[in-house]
C-alpha cells in the first residue's frame, strides 16, 4: 500500500517508517525536523520511501501528497503537556488543525489511523478500568487537542484511532522525556530519583509494539474501522512506585524515595483496559522487563539529554 505519515521522523515514525518499508509498503514521509533529527537515514536506500520537509499544517504541501496515498497516519504532534504549553497556538494548529486539515482533503475512500493518548482520560476512577466508552476528560492541553483531533478522524467512516498508553523503549529520535525512559534514564546515570505522588497509575506500550499495532490496523481495516482502540500492556497498569520497583530489579543500586512533601504537576491517574483491541487478535511482544533491559543497553550509548521535547 502507499503510506502518506506526517511527523514521520519523530519518535514513533522511527520505528515505524523502516517497519512499515520492511513490509513492503510505499512510505511517504513529511516532516518539518523540529529537533534536527536524522532518524531516517538509513531508511533512504529503500526506493519505495520518500521525503518531504514541510509543514503539515500547509494545505500546498499536504494536498498533493494526499493525492496517492491509500493509508493516512498523521504522527506530526507537539506531543507532551510542557511542550505544548510552551506554545499553545501551535499546539492546537498542528495537534488538531492539520488534522482537520486531512480530514478535509481526503476522500472518503482513503484510510486514515490516527494516534492520541491515555491522557484523554485525564484522572480516572479509582479501581475501575477506563474502556473505550468512558468519558473522554483531558486535564492538559495536550490532552484536549489530541481528543478534538480524534473526533475529526472518527467522524470519517473510514478511520481508526488508537488511544496510546505511555510509549517507552528506544528508537532513533530518541526521548527521554516519557515516563519509563525518564526513569531508567535516571536509574542508570544517576542511581536515585525522587518521587511525588508515587500512586499515580499509568498504563505502558512499547514503541515497536506500536509499529506493529498500526501495521494490524492496515490488516484488518475493515472490521476495525469506525472505533477507538486503548494501545497498551494489558499487564502494566503499575503506578510509579511499582515501576520504580521493577526497574530496581534490573538495576539493584537504584534507589528511589517517594516525597512526603510537593506534588507532581501531571496529574494523570488512571488504569486501563485494552481488551477491544486484544479481542480483534492484537497481542504485544515487548513487556515492561524487556523494554528495560533494551533502554539499559541503549543508555550506555547515550550520554546525554538532548532527547528530549523541551
Amino acid at each position: 500500500m502507499k503510506i502518506l505519515i506526517t511527523g514521520g521522523a519523530g519518535y514513533l515514525g522511527s520505528i515505524m517508517t523502516p517497519h512499515l518499508l520492511g513490509l513492503g509498503h510505499e512510505v511517504t514521509v513529511l516532516d518539518n525536523f523540529l529537533f534536527r533529527q536524522n532518524s531516517l537515514g538509513d531508511c533512504c536506500h529503500h526506493d519505495t520511501f520518500n521525503i518531504v520537509r514541510g509543514d503539515c499544517r500547509d494545505a500546498d504541501v499536504v494536498k498533493p501528497l494526499l493525492k496517492d496515498a491509500d493509508v493516512i497516519i498523521p504522527l506530526a504532534a507537539l506531543v507532551g503537556a510542557p511542550l505544548c504549553n510552551d506554545d499553545k497556538a501551535a499546539a492546537e494548529s498542528v495537534n488538531h488543525g492539520a488534522v482537520k486539515l486531512i480530514c478535509d482533503l481526503a476522500s472518503a475512500e482513503q484510510r486514515i489511523i490516527m494516534p492520541i493518548t491515555n491522557s484523554g482520560y485525564g484522572v480516572g476512577e479509582e479501581g475501575k478500568f477506563c474502556t473505550e466508552e468512558t468519558p473522554l476528560r483531558p486535564i492538559t492541553l495536550y490532552g484536549k487537542t489530541k481528543v478534538a483531533a480524534e473526533a475529526e478522524v472518527l467522524a470519517r467512516d473510514n478511520s481508526v484511532s488508537f488511544r496510546l498508553a505511555t510509549v517507552f523503549g528506544m528508537a532513533p529520535r530518541m526521548r527521554l522525556d516519557l515516563l519509563v525512559n525518564d526513569f531508567v534514564y535516571r536509574a542508570v546515570n544517576d542511581r536515585a530519583l525522587l518521587i511525588f505522588e508515587g500512586h499515580f497509575k499509568r498504563n505502558y506500550i512499547h514503541v515497536r509494539d506500536i509499529a506493529r499495532v498500526f501495521q494490524h490496523a492496515i490488516d484488518n481495516f475493515d472490521t476495525m474501522k469506525g472505533k477507538p482502540y486503548n494501545a497498551g500492556l494489558e499487564e502494566a497498569n503499575l503506578s510509579k512506585l511499582e515501576l520504580c520497583a521493577k526497574i530496581q530489579k534490573h538495576l539493584p543500586k537504584f534507589v528511589y524515595v517517594e516525597a512526603e512533601v510537593g506534588e507532581d504537576p501531571d496529574k494523570r491517574d488512571y488504569i486501563v483496559s485494552n481488551q477491544r483491541l486484544l479481542d480483534t487478535g492484537f497481542e504485544t511482544e515487548w513487556d515492561l522487563d524487556r523494554g528495560i533491559t533494551e533502554l539499559i543497553k541503549g543508555y550506555t550509548i547515550i550520554r546525554n539529554t538532548i532527547y528530549s521535547n523541551v
